[in-house]
């Protein structure tokens, strides 16, 4: 049973995170050749002051 963990920034509408669970589940299914129902797909998502890239979090960035 594969399971996928993403960690995305929040602010993504419930939509887009259905499509992206839908295209994970499809690239899994296909390239280990499991069912489907098999397939587990975790979404975290995180606030801009909890994702840093290079020392300085997405909040920071925004201001700069």
């Amino acid at each position: 049973m594969p399971i996928v963990q993403v960690s995305i920034l929040e602010g993504r509408d419930k939509e887009q995170i259905r499509q992206m669970i839908e295209g994970i589940t499809q690239a899994v299914t296909a390239s280990l050749q499991v069912k489907p129902d098999q397939v587990r797909v975790l979404v975290t998502e995180l606030p801009p002051s909890h994702w840093g890239v290079g020392g300085v979090t997405k909040e920071q960035t925004r201001f700069l």
